[in-house]
């Protein structure tokens, strides 16, 4: 369907969700990346992760796929950051996904954006999932040569019509630039559990730039993974082997994150019967030695 930004452009959005008869264990919103789309390869991947239990919900970034807006052209990566709050925003007040734990999914310059997403909501987001984030891309045409280590799969590439091919223009250049240097500078702030995913040989954004993050983020709970001999689409161009144990590695990181999340609101609980607990015996003990004196100075006029 289309939803009608902030800024007047229509925005291609997409959900896959699991049968009718599952309950839903939370929501998980994807950030595409450069020259990528929300559909085609992560048609598979998303039902994959709507199948083991979530919600799925993604959007073309305006100018991307089916969205509105001059294709490949960024003139704000703030603009792309907001347009992904604003359509969640939305999104988690739908019936289907009210109250359920949030993630982000983020791939490559979808991962900046999700970085992006959470520095400006911290507290939205129950947990950050990132592949092969974006660091400086590579100014390639033929970035499929790149992404892709599966040559069956780099052959399929050319059939997503949709997606973005052309030179990157100059502008989108300069605000990817300015986007990872502002994440670098802050990289301190990510506080959500976090998980990174990358492939090790990957020549489009560099697998030390996820080691920085991971070593930076000021979050606990935080995991890196490095697939030897990963290109940069672990989850769209790598052997089907590998591509089902990143999917197997990202489920299990959602169940860890939603065991912490759901261990954190235990505790919160368990303090706060036990604050009650306390407070109702500090007003007995009160009222019972209120009642005490009171007796005794009653005895005690009784007596004169």
């Amino acid at each position: 369907w289309f939803e009608r930004n902030s800024k007047g452009l229509q925005i291609f959005c997409k959900s896959w969700l699991p049968k009718s008869d599952y309950q839903m264990k939370g929501i998980v919103y994807f950030c595409h990346g450069y020259g990528d789309t929300c559909t085609f390869f992560f048609e598979g991947i998303a039902r994959a992760i709507a199948g083991s239990g979530y919600g799925v919900y993604a959007v073309d970034h305006p100018g991307f796929g089916l969205s509105e807006g001059l294709h490949g052209y960024i003139s704000s990566f703030d603009d792309l950051v907001d347009n992904v709050i604003e359509r969640f925003n939305i999104i988690k007040e739908r019936p289907e996904a009210k109250g359920l734990p949030r993630f982000l999914l983020g791939q490559s310059m979808g991962g900046a954006v999700a970085i992006k997403a959470h520095l400006k909501q911290p507290t939205a987001w129950d947990g950050v999932v990132l592949i092969a984030p974006m660091s400086k891309l590579v100014p390639e045409k033929d970035l499929a040569e790149l992404m892709f280590r599966d040559p069956i799969k780099k052959k399929m590439a050319v059939y997503n019509v949709i997606s973005y091919s052309g030179r990157m223009r100059l502008k989108t250049a300069v605000e990817l630039l300015n986007a990872t240097q502002a994440i670098e500078s802050q990289v301190d702030k990510v506080s959500s559990p976090l998980l990174v995913l990358h492939g090790a040989e990957d020549k489009v954004t560099d697998p030390l730039i996820s080691k920085f993050l991971y070593e930076k983020a000021s979050c606990k709970d935080k995991t890196l993974k490095l697939y030897p001999e990963g290109y940069h689409c672990i989850l769209e161009g790598e052997p089907d082997e590998r591509i089902l144990t990143v999917l197997k590695d990202m489920s299990l990181g959602l169940i860890l994150i939603l065991h912490l999340s759901s261990r954190f609101q235990l505790l919160c609980c368990i303090y706060y019967q036990e604050s009650v607990s306390s407070l109702l015996s500090f007003v007995f003990y009160f009222l019972l030695t209120l009642f005490l004196v009171l007796a005794i100075h009653i005895l005690l006029l009784l007596q004169e």
